[in-house]
């Protein structure tokens, strides 16, 4: 029996890539191919790409530099080496890659990794004449039902927290931003389609699942009634498959926050009281020249709707400072909606302009070392925030899932409901276990505690 050829994918930004990353090594694995951890004797590397940062592009022909001479060195030895460049990068430069990168061989877009057994095979067949491969249509087939069923011992291997796609693409097209291009229309998954999925991850000791979907609560899905279920049926359903004991999702849009999520809140224990409700903006004209399509109030109405169904329910968010036209009193209103709400914790970014986007085009675009002193401002008060956060977390005894070994021996890290790190001593065999645990101590990225004192431990093993 020959060895398995080696594949090596490497995932760039978002949630969704993780997702697409595994499932790209799902589907090469039929055909021989297992996932190592680096590109060095790999003879398939997969780069897959994201582009909403800033120089996204220019980052992956860099990293491509650098697998091109590893490439070279493959081929004096005599082994060949398939490069693939797979995502939203692909998507948005599609023949300009392979152009601007002759080492690359594939070019796949973010909707068409279950082909990429058959574009390895022809780019394998055609190595002589340089066959290249450039995929970037968005597909009439549904590509979830051309991936294949991962092994138990494959979910096992990856932990018991997984992402699972359940909607795909965007139409609020926001004027920042790309995804609309790169990843199309809106799209829901069938609910059973995602039941099946979540009950395979369940059987393969999966705890936690964390719904995804780039406007995951615009989900409309067809259900077991032929009807469009909401987001929140959705949890219904998923909440009562044996084995998940947690439910997040992300990431959302304050406008398709619908009464069946809010009440899916209020009645599903699985479902945690942490919400990512990207924001952008604490003023009114820069969210209308966003796109948003929601004021202020009613992202504080939406707020305000989830502390009502859920008391214990907390947040974090998006924010993009520097936006062209953006004066000093809108940055202000930015900071004052942090102080308003507060944040658990957040994300926040300097504006940077997308080709192709109308943000870019805009009149009013600030200068950068002015945005960088807003970011700096913006995330000192979010820091502040989130400290105090984790401050009232001290003395409380929450349920933590505990998830895999710690750095130190006898050390298992967890999370809290409200995706907080926990470093706690207890035994290996409590992974994959909820349990209360008792917050000791804050450290820098995480926090410290003990198993409190109902928490049932199991009996050692006879040896």
């Amino acid at each position: 029996m020959s060895e398995p050829r080696k594949l090596f994918v490497k995932s760039f930004g978002c949630q969704m890539n993780v997702y697409d990353s595994r499932r790209m090594a799902d589907v090469m694995a039929p055909s021989g191919f297992a996932e190592t951890d680096g590109p060095e004797g790999a003879d398939v590397i997969i780069l897959n790409t994201c582009h909403i940062r800033e120089k996204a592009a220019e980052k992956i022909y860099s990293e491509i530099g650098r697998l091109r001479v590893l490439k070279q060195e493959a081929a004096a030895a005599g082994r060949n080496v398939t490069i693939a460049v797979a995502g939203c990068v692909a998507q948005a430069e599609g023949e300009e890659i392979v152009r601007r990168a002759p080492a690359v061989d594939i070019v796949v877009g973010s909707q068409n990794y279950h082909r990429l057994p058959e574009m390895v095979a022809r780019v394998k067949d055609g190595a002589k004449n340089g066959t290249k491969i450039v995929d970037t249509n968005f597909p009439v087939e549904d590509r979830f039902d051309a991936l294949p069923t991962p092994k138990r011992e494959t979910i096992r291997s990856r932990g018991i927290a997984a992402f699972v796609t359940v909607q795909e693409g965007c139409d609020k097209f926001c004027t920042f931003c790309v995804v609309p291009y790169t990843r199309g229309a809106e799209v829901s998954r069938p609910v059973e389609k995602i039941a099946e999925e979540v009950t395979r991850l369940a059987e393969g000791g999966v705890r936690e699942i964390t719904l995804i979907g780039q406007n995951v609560n615009a989900y409309h899905g067809t259900g077991r009634d032929g009807r469009e279920w909401p987001f929140g049926k959705l949890m219904h359903r998923l909440a009562d498959i044996p084995g998940i004991a947690r439910i997040r999702y992300t990431t959302s849009h304050p406008n398709d926050m619908e009464a069946s999520l809010i009440e899916a809140h209020r009645d599903l224990p699985a479902l945690m009281p942490y919400v990512h409700l990207p924001v952008q903006s604490g003023n009114d004209r820069v969210l209308d020249a966003m796109n948003r399509r929601h004021t202020r109030a009613d992202y504080l109405v939406v707020i305000e709707r989830l502390r009502a169904a859920r008391p214990d329910i907390v947040f974090s968010s998006d924010f993009i400072v520097g936006f062209p036209g953006e004066t000093e009193a809108e940055f202000r209103d930015t900071l004052s909606l942090v102080e308003e709400v507060g944040f658990a914790s957040a994300y926040s970014f300097m504006y940077s302009p997308r080709p192709g986007t109308p943000a870019a085009e805009m009149d009013g675009q600030i200068a950068e070392g002015e945005k960088s002193e807003r970011l700096q401002r913006l995330q000192a008060v979010i820091n502040r925030h989130q400290k105090a956060f984790n401050a009232a977390t001290l003395g409380r005894t929450l349920d933590v899932l505990l998830e895999r070994p710690g750095r130190h021996a006898g050390q298992i890290v967890g999370k809290t409901p409200y995706m907080q790190a926990v470093q706690v001593m207890a035994p290996a065999a409590m992974i994959g276990e909820v349990v209360p645990v008792t917050i000791t101590g804050l450290g820098t990225f995480s926090l410290f505690g003990t198993l409190a004192q109902n928490a049932a431990v199991p009996e050692p093993l006879d040896a």
